[in-house]
C-alpha cells in the first residue's frame, strides 16, 4: 500500500499553522503559516523542501485561507491526501485520546471552551472551516490535555471544595501532552528501553514551558494545571505566583481581572523579569554583555525549572532519564547546564562537550559518565498528531 499523507492543522484566532506529513518520512513535505487572518495584511507563507513562497490573501478568514492552501497541499501530496489532524488545546475530562470528529465531538470541544477561552474557539473555527473545504476527508481531533488524563486524583485535584471540581471541572489538566508523549517514546527508543517499562522526567521548554513525569508510557504528574499559566516561568507567562496576588493588586492598585490576566499571561515571565525580551536567544546575548535583567531572568527560569523537575521526581519509582525538548530545551546549552547544576541531589551531571554539541536539531545523550541519563530529544508534535490521525483511519 502506498504511504499515506496527513494534513496537520493548528488554528489560532487569526492564524493557521499547517504541515503535510507523510507516514514514511520524518520531515514535513510541506509546511507553513497563514497569519493576520481577517485583516488586509492576511498572508499565506509556505515551504516545500528548500523552496519558500508566499501569497497575500487580504481579509481572508480561516475558510478562505484553507481554500487557498488546498491545491498546494494536493499537489505536494501527489493528489493523495488521506486525512486531517487538528490540534485542540483542551479536551476536558471527556477525551483521553484522539478521536474522529463528528457533531458530538464538535459540541464537546465547544463546551470545553470555558476552560480554554483563548484556544478552543479558534481550534473549533479551524475545524469547521476545514470540514467545509475538505468535506470528504476523515478529520481527527488530537487534544493537548488527553495524555495527562492518566494523572491520579491526588495529582490532579486542587485543595478546593469538591463542588468546584464536580460541578465546574476545576482541576489540573496539563498541556503539551502531544510533545511529552512523543519525546518520551523517542527517548525509550534511543535508550533501547521498552516504552511501557520506562520512567522519564521531561522538560518541554519554549515560549510555553511545562514539565512531566512519564511512567510506563503514562503521564503521572505535570506542571501546568487548569490553564497553561500554572507552573514554570515562560516567555511572557509568570508561572506560579501567590494565589492572592489577584486580590493584592486589586486592593492596592485598583486593577480589574482583565488587567491582572494581561499582566500574568502577556507581560511577565522572561519578558517581565528581564524588561527586555521573551526570546531566550536574545537574553543569552544580553547576558554575555552584562545585562542585569537578562541575567536574572535566566537564573530564575533555570532555578524554577529545576524545582519543578525535582517535584516531578516524587511521582517516579525510578529515573531512566531527564529529557530536554522544545525550542529552548533543544538549543540552549546554557539553560540545560544551569538547570542540571541545581539537581545534584538526583546525582545529575552534564558532559560539557556533549551538551554544547546538542543544538539545532542534534539529539543525543549529554550526561557525564557514571551519572543518570540526560537526553536532548527534538519534539515533533505535528508528526505525533499525524500518527494519531493515521491510527484512526480505516486500513
Amino acid at each position: 500500500m502506498a504511504s499515506r499523507n496527513i494534513l496537520v492543522i493548528n488554528c489560532g484566532s487569526s492564524s493557521i499553522k499547517f504541515a503535510l506529513i507523510n507516514e514514511d518520512h520524518g520531515a514535513a513535505t510541506l509546511q507553513g503559516l497563514a497569519e493576520r487572518l481577517g485583516s488586509p495584511e492576511a498572508e499565506l507563507r509556505w515551504q516545500q523542501g528548500d523552496a519558500k513562497d508566499s501569497l497575500m490573501i487580504p481579509d481572508a478568514d480561516h475558510r478562505a485561507a484553507l481554500a487557498q492552501l488546498l491545491p498546494r497541499v494536493q499537489q505536494a501530496a501527489g493528489g493523495a491526501l488521506h486525512g486531517i489532524g487538528h490540534r485542540v488545546v483542551h479536551g476536558g475530562e471527556q477525551f483521553t485520546s484522539a478521536c474522529r470528529i463528528d457533531a458530538a465531538v464538535l459540541e464537546a470541544i465547544g463546551s470545553a471552551a470555558v476552560l480554554a477561552p483563548l484556544h478552543n474557539p479558534a481550534n473549533l473555527q479551524g475545524i469547521e472551516a476545514a470540514l467545509a473545504v475538505f468535506p470528504d476527508l476523515p478529520q481527527v481531533a488530537v487534544f493537548d490535555t488527553a495524555f495527562h488524563q492518566s494523572l491520579p486524583e491526588h495529582a490532579f485535584r486542587y485543595a478546593l471544595p469538591e463542588s468546584l471540581y464536580r460541578e465546574q471541572g476545576i482541576r489540573r489538566y496539563g498541556f503539551h501532552g502531544t510533545s511529552h508523549r512523543y519525546v518520551s517514546q523517542r527517548a525509550a527508543e534511543m535508550a533501547g528501553l521498552a516504552y511501557d517499562d520506562s520512567c522519564w522526567l521531561v522538560a518541554h521548554l519554549g515560549n510555553g514551558c511545562s514539565t512531566c513525569a512519564v511512567i510506563n508510557g503514562q503521564s503521572r504528574d505535570t506542571s501546568m494545571g487548569l490553564t497553561p499559566l500554572e507552573g514554570l516561568v515562560m516567555g511572557t507567562r509568570s508561572g506560579d505566583v501567590d494565589p492572592n496576588l489577584h486580590g493584592h493588586l486589586a486592593r492596592t492598585l485598583g486593577w480589574d481581572l482583565p488587567r491582572i490576566d494581561r499582566l500574568l499571561n502577556h507581560e511577565s515571565g522572561l519578558k517581565g523579569l528581564s524588561g527586555l525580551s521573551n526570546d531566550m536567544r536574545s537574553l543569552e546575548q544580553a547576558r554575555e554583555q552584562g545585562h542585569a535583567g537578562a541575567t536574572l531572568a535566566i537564573e530564575v527560569f533555570c532555578y524554577r525549572l529545576a524545582k519543578s523537575l525535582a517535584a516531578m521526581a516524587c511521582a517516579l519509582p525510578r529515573l531512566d532519564g531527564l529529557l530536554f525538548t522544545g525550542g529552548i530545551g533543544e538549543n540552549s546549552a546554557l539553560v540545560r547546564s544551569k538547570t542540571v547544576a541545581h539537581l545534584q541531589l538526583l546525582n545529575l551531571k552534564l558532559d560539557p562537550a556533549a551538551n554544547a554539541r546538542c543544538v539545532r536539531g542534534v539529539s543525543g545523550t549529554i550526561q557525564a559518565e557514571g551519572h543518570p541519563r540526560i537526553l536532548v530529544v527534538p519534539t515533533n508534535e505535528e508528526r505525533q498528531i499525524a500518527l494519531d490521525t493515521l491510527a484512526l483511519l480505516p486500513n
